[in-house]
Parts: structure tokens; C-alpha cells; sequence
């Protein structure tokens, strides 16, 4: 096992289910958009959920020029975390219940992308890697929209992965207890998509419509 980039990011309770390789941990990232991201603002601390993406080694997230996260995160100490359950594990004993999950947690500094150029090619990177061609097809994004947008990026440095799958690790005793057990997978389901009330007539869905999916 590689072993983890620093010692704040090495897992320590359950260590066997760590992983600290880049393949592991970008997998996770580009299958789940969802994070938290983790932040003090005026000495208190705060966990905001937002949308993340990944290009290369740097986690991306964008909110409000006005929002209070950006404003807290930006050249500050941040935690991003992203999960993922895969199933309900249900053991012969309530103490073995778990889940099957796979999820990372980054720390590091956030930079500010501060060239309206840069910060819109990011904007698309983010709508495309979603739902591709998309972007191409959207009325054109204005100055005063891209001014009013804050996007942070995060490198991806100090970053761990924990994953479990598989059956209940039950203690060897109660193997023969008359009790089911098994796991109850979870997933992420997509469902078809509904038409804005105000659309205009003829329009169909294009193809990145149906083909969306992520998890």
C-alpha cells in the first residue's frame, strides 16, 4: 500500500480500508460532484455543501462572488471531503452494521482563480465533463456573469481515500446464529428527464440528456 502524503491525511481507525493512490482517489472524485467543503469564518467553523469537479491533480468548485464559503476558503486551510455508499451492511449483531463506501478527503490551501479567461474555461470544463457538448450549445456567458462567479481550486497534494465493500464481518461465534445478514446495495439512480413548463414547443432533449449518469 503507497503509503499517505502527510500525516493529517493518513487513516488511522480502520487503516486497511485507506488508499492513497491517485487512481483510487480520482475515481471517487470524478464519480461523485457532491462535496463538503470544511472552513473557519470569523472563528467558527462551518461545513458547506457544494458541486467539485477534478482536471488532473486539482479539485475545482465555484459558487456566488458574494458567497461566504468562497470568501472564508479563498489562500485558506480547507478540508474537502466526498462520499459514496454502495450498500447497507447488516450484520448478526448491531455492533458489526456498516456500510460500503468508498470516499476521499483533501487538505490543502484554496487558490482563487482570479483571469476572467481562465476562470471560464474552468466553468466549462465543469458543464462539459457533466454533460458533454452542452456548453456549445448555451447562450454565450457574459462578463458580468463570469464577474460574479467565484471559482477556488484545491491540489489534490494531501488527499486519502477509504473504501469498503463486501459482506459483514461478523465476530466468528455468531456465524451460527439463525440471524439473516447480507448487504442492501444503494444507488444513485437517474430518472428521465421533465420539460421546463416554458419551453418551446418541438425542443427535444440532446443526447447528453439521456445519456447522464454519475456515481
Amino acid at each position: 500500500m503507497a503509503a499517505a502524503p502527510s500525516e493529517r491525511t493518513r487513516v488511522k481507525r480502520l487503516n486497511k480500508r485507506a488508499k492513497y493512490d491517485a487512481e483510487t482517489v480520482h475515481g471517487i472524485l470524478d464519480a461523485m460532484p457532491v462535496c463538503s467543503v470544511g472552513y473557519v469564518f470569523k472563528g467558527a467553523p462551518f461545513v458547506t455543501t457544494t458541486l467539485q469537479w477534478r482536471e488532473g491533480d486539482h479539485i475545482f468548485w465555484h459558487g456566488s462572488a458574494a458567497s461566504r464559503m468562497l470568501e472564508a476558503c479563498e489562500n485558506a486551510e480547507v478540508c474537502v471531503s466526498v462520499s459514496i455508499i454502495d450498500g447497507f451492511v447488516m450484520a448478526r449483531s448491531a455492533f458489526n452494521h456498516s456500510c460500503n463506501y468508498r470516499s476521499v478527503m483533501v487538505f490543502g490551501t484554496a487558490r482563487k482563480i482570479t483571469d476572467p479567461a481562465e476562470k471560464e474555461l474552468r466553468l466549462r470544463n465543469f458543464t462539459e465533463q457533466l454533460w458533454p457538448g452542452r456548453w456549445d450549445m448555451l447562450r454565450p456567458v457574459t462578463a458580468k456573469e463570469i464577474k460574479a462567479t467565484t471559482v477556488l481550486t484545491l491540489a489534490l497534494d494531501e488527499s486519502s481515500a477509504k473504501v469498503r465493500n463486501g459482506p459483514p464481518g461478523d465476530d466468528e461465534e455468531d456465524y451460527a446464529l439463525p440471524i439473516w445478514a447480507g448487504v442492501i446495495p444503494v444507488r444513485t439512480q437517474i430518472l428521465p428527464s421533465t420539460d421546463d413548463p416554458r419551453l418551446i414547443p418541438g425542443l427535444t432533449p440532446p443526447p447528453h440528456i439521456g445519456s447522464f449518469k454519475f456515481g
